[in-house]
């Protein structure tokens, strides 16, 4: 079920698409005509930063801060509800977990906790991890959330004893070494001991990146094991979004989470195909990267369409597999604010997977722009308000619920767009921010990215932002 999803709006589309059809207009045009002029975004990215860092704050041409490239391959299909996807069935032989998950809430209020907040936690025991975790819950249970989004998986390592990846290094300084204890246990533990469900969060084709590691892999990695898995691009390794094996390992990695563990969902981010810089298009290097499991597997199909493919297949089957181990468990994916760079850099085609049952349980786009966000040239394309409209705007299936992402690593730096940046040291702009998705027709709750801008954060406009978060969500 999902809330405020008025039928009038849904009616009004269904009439805008068709006049499109018959006059011949893209309904792109028609669609941001009626929305207040403008279309889908273009140009480079705002997405979660790599690993959840700081974002750049630089605004280049008519692209929205953040870095990435501009879209290529495609423009995204001009139709109102993409074509049905075809049925995967959940894997064989699956024994369901004997566990309800706690229910998504009627207002999802979540916070990232990524893997930069554990490189500054204590793992070294059981009693260590559970001071320091059980202190961030309590800031989250005092702001007023109810999720708290953990990861547990960012370099194809786990934080949890796995018969797929290795030990994390952030828990040892060792990649595949064993803590003596299991932290997600412990994790999953201290969140439903306050009441807050918790979202094991899962990056699926990363493997290591030369800004944030690991530095060496573990002879049991199984990017060691297979290194026909691999891609190398400039010393980032991915693995091949476009080889089946690939596919199987993501598929059982999250089985035996959702089997093994009480988690209340499963939490993807952004980061599917490598977002290839300038330099490295003209270089070739996009092109080279899955060049011979594209010509292997391809059949015919364009790159961009190819490529697309191989991660809604994905995405089919993790979201059959976290059924089929326990039904009563959640599924969503934080994908960039761009929907344009969702469909032509990261090769996710996201409208597909709010129209139709079978991919996601909710979408969390990364508002991560203010309300008074312009490009250089002065656009207010991807100012909060009219890019949160633009999301609630497109055809969703009635299972799939949509929440945002907001940024709080903007606060006291600003977004990076020509505009003046005083919203960012008001004091009060998420809170501002969640006060206008409850009045934007289609949203369901957000997610604050992420915990170490609110509460590692000697600015004392952070302080102000989370008293005015926790006064918002007590009303």
């Amino acid at each position: 079920m999902r809330e405020n999803r008025p039928k009038k709006r849904t009616a009004v589309i269904a009439i805008i698409v068709a006049l499109a059809i018959v006059l011949g207009v893209g309904v792109g045009v028609v669609v941001a005509t009626n929305m207040g002029g403008g279309m889908s975004p273009g140009g480079a990215s705002d997405s979660m930063p790599v690993g959840g860092g700081s974002a750049s704050g630089s605004v280049s041409g008519d692209d929205p801060s953040g870095g990435g490239s501009a879209p290529g391959g495609g423009a995204q299909p001009d139709s109102s509800t993409p074509q049905a996807p075809p049925k995967v069935e959940p894997p064989e032989d699956v024994t369901p977990r004997a566990y309800t998950a706690i229910a998504p809430p009627e207002e999802m209020r979540a916070m990232w906790i990524s893997f930069l907040e554990w490189k500054e936690t204590d793992f070294s025991t059981e009693e260590t991890l559970r001071a320091a975790f059980g202190q961030m819950l309590d800031n989250c249970a005092g702001l007023g959330l109810n999720t708290a989004i953990v990861a547990v998986r960012p370099f194809g390592d786990a934080y949890y004893p796995s018969a797929y990846y290795p030990w994390s290094d952030l828990l040892t300084g060792t990649q595949g070494a064993d803590p003596g204890y299991d932290p997600l246990a412990v994790m999953i533990e201290e969140a439903h001991a306050r009441g807050l469900r918790l979202e094991a969060w899962i990056n699926p084709y990363r493997v290591k990146d030369t800004k944030n590691g690991p530095e060496t892999l573990s002879a049991n990695n199984p990017a060691v094991v297979n290194p026909g898995w691999v891609r190398d691009v400039d010393g980032n390794l991915w693995y091949d979004p476009g080889l089946p094996e690939v596919r199987e390992q993501i598929v059982n990695g999250v089985l035996e989470i959702v089997q093994g563990y009480d988690v209340d969902g499963i939490h993807f981010d952004d980061y599917f195909y490598p977002e290839f810089t300038a330099a490295q298009k003209e270089a070739g290097t996009d092109i080279a990267f899955d060049e011979a499991s594209y010509t292997q597997y391809g059949g015919g199909m364009g790159l961009g369409e190819w490529r697309r493919q191989n991660v809604s297949q994905m995405v089919q089957a993790v979201y059959a597999a976290v059924k089929a181990a326990n039904p009563t468990a959640s599924f969503g994916i934080s994908v960039q604010g761009n929907n344009d760079n969702n469909y032509n850099t990261m090769h996710c085609d996201v409208r597909q997977w709010l129209a139709w049952d079978g991919y996601i349980d909710y979408i969390m786009p990364q508002l991560y722009w203010g309300f008074d966000y312009l490009t250089a040239s002065g656009r207010d394309t991807y100012a909060f308000k009219r890019i949160a409209a633009e999301w609630a705007f497109y055809p969703r299936a009635d299972s799939v619920r949509l929440y945002a992402g907001l940024g709080a690593y903007r606060i006291g730096v600003g977004d990076g767009g020509s505009n003046d940046q005083a919203e960012w040291f008001t004091g009060h702009n998420l809170a501002d921010m969640v006060t206008a998705l409850r009045s934007e027709p289609g949203f369901s709750g957000f997610a604050l990215f992420r915990y170490e801008f609110l509460y590692w954060n000697d600015d004392p406009l952070a302080a102000q932002e989370t008293a005015a978060l926790a006064g918002r969500l007590a009303g």
